[in-house]
Formats: C-alpha cells, structure tokens, sequence
C-alpha cells in the first residue's frame, strides 16, 4: 500500500527501497557494458534503478517467477541510456530522477520464459490481407506494457560482443514513441534535445538527424542485400535493423551502449548523431 502511495508522490519526495549492495556488484559484474562505467555514472545508475522499480510493475508469464535480479538486471538496462540524457521537453533534467519520464508512458512490464511467437496480419497495397508469425524476443507497444524474453535478457553480457540487447532496444522503442499521435507507428526518430549538435531550430535538428539516419540506413539495407543475393560479407550487426527506419533505429542503439567500439567502426557516422542525443546533458564523468 505504501508503494501504492509514494507513486503519486514527486520523485524527489519519494523512499525506493534500496538496491541492496551484494545485488548491485553482482549486476554489474555480470554485464561489462555496466561494470565499466565510471563511479558516478554507476551511482547515478544505481538511483535510477531505485525508482524505476518503484515505478513499474513485473508480471511472470508462463510460469515464471520474477526474482529481484531478474527486476534489477532489467532496470540497470533500461535506465543505462538515460544517464547522460536530456529531459523529455529538451531542455536539461534539473534532477536526474526526471529522466525516467522517458519511461512514463507505462507501468506494466512482463517477462516471458523466452521468445514468444506473435500472430500477425498486414494488407498489401492491393489490399490483400496476409498473415504471418513472428517471433519475439522483446515488444513495446505505444501507451502500453512493454514484454521481454528472460532467456535473451539473460545472456546480454555475452551477447554484448555482438551488439545485441533486448532491453535496450525496447527502451529505444518507447523512447521513438514519446509524443507520437495515437494511431501513428514509430519512424526512428525520437524527440531531441534543444541546440541538438550546435543547431538553433528544431527543424534544422530534424534534419540533420533523418539525413543522417537515412543514409546510414540504405547503407545498411544494401549491405544486407548483397550478403543474402550475392554472398557478400555478412553485416556485424542484426538484419534486423534492415526491416524499417524504426527497427535500425532501435538496433543501432543496443550496439551504441553495449558495443561501442565495434559500433564506432561499423557506423562512424552514427556515432556524433547519438552522443548528440544519449550525452546532451555532460554533469557527471563518462
């Protein structure tokens, strides 16, 4: 009940339960993309963390119990890309704790045993209907919960060395989302912060980040293509991200916070673009 009721309370005003010392090394120690991390990058983590499990709500499916480090494990992913961000208006968080309104859309957060396998169904521009499966490892949907397989979220530390993050890139997804007209779908374009990249107007901002996302996405695409047509060599990164604007957008970032020295290699021009949006706020160390 009292959890109930610090919820409607102001961040600031707020008593999380403390993320216990012992769970806390052992988090970090088991994903090195966290474990690296300066001493107050991981403090200010760590109260994130705290709040966010306030904040949000676990649900086991199938049969699965959802252990504390499971919720830990999970949260320390999630909150990792706000350490450095801009408030959800653009301008500068005045309190760390306020990044989390990036997250605010949703309360409910279910896990899964492992990939679920989706029943989905499209009309083509003939409009014929079709239907397929798809299966999932992760799904955010907009105004709503957000679903994650425990069986990839557990081996992201090993996954790190191939950019892949489940949690990541579902975050990203609520994070396209924020603002977006219900009905619309999320176009690999999130909100920005204010003077993005030295800019004075939004709309230069915009512009710089589709140009910029654009290019680098047709020539992930054509990557892709060449490797499945013609043999050519397989991309580092997940095909995945070949799918939309949405998708590269969400896949690129897990490799961005888990891998960034492939990633710079990979996608050098990408690297600007996201510290100008992930590190627009520069008050503790990297």
């Amino acid at each position: 009940m009292m959890g109930f009721v610090q919820r409607w309370l102001p961040r600031k005003l707020r008593r999380p339960t403390p993320v216990p010392d012992e769970l806390w090394r052992r988090t970090l120690a088991e994903h090195p993309f966290l474990n690296e991390l300066t001493a107050p990058a991981q403090e200010r983590l760590r109260l994130l963390c705290a709040h966010f499990l306030m904040e949000k709500e676990f649900h086991g499916a199938n049969g699965l119990s959802v252990s504390d480090a499971m919720a830990l494990a999970i949260a320390a992913q999630a909150c990792l890309p706000l350490l450095h961000m801009h408030g959800v208006s653009g301008e500068p968080a005045r309190d760390p704790r306020d990044l989390l309104d990036w997250y605010g859309d949703f309360v409910g957060i279910v896990v899964q045993p492992c990939a679920v396998v989706a029943r989905r169904r499209t009309t083509d521009s003939a409009g014929v209907v079709h239907h397929y499966d798809e299966v999932l490892a992760g799904e955010a949907m907009d105004r709503g919960p957000l679903m994650l397989s425990w069986e990839d979220v557990s081996h992201a530390g090993e996954r790190a060395r191939h950019g892949h993050n489940v949690v990541i890139h579902e975050f990203a997804h609520k994070m396209d989302m924020l603002g977006m007209r219900l009905g619309d779908s999320p176009d690999g374009a999130p909100p920005l912060p204010t003077g993005f990249m030295g800019t004075r107007q939004s709309a230069r901002a915009q512009a710089i980040w589709h140009e910029t996302m654009q290019g680098a996405y047709d020539r992930f695409r054509e990557a892709v293509l060449m490797a499945e047509r013609f043999g050519g060599e397989v991309p580092w990164l997940d095909d995945y991200a070949a799918k939309d604007p949405a998708e590269f957008f969400a896949v690129t970032c897990e490799a961005y916070f888990v891998n960034r020295e492939r990633f710079a290699l990979e996608f050098p021009e990408l690297v600007p673009l996201y510290d100008g949006f992930f590190r627009a706020a520069t008050d503790i160390n990297a």
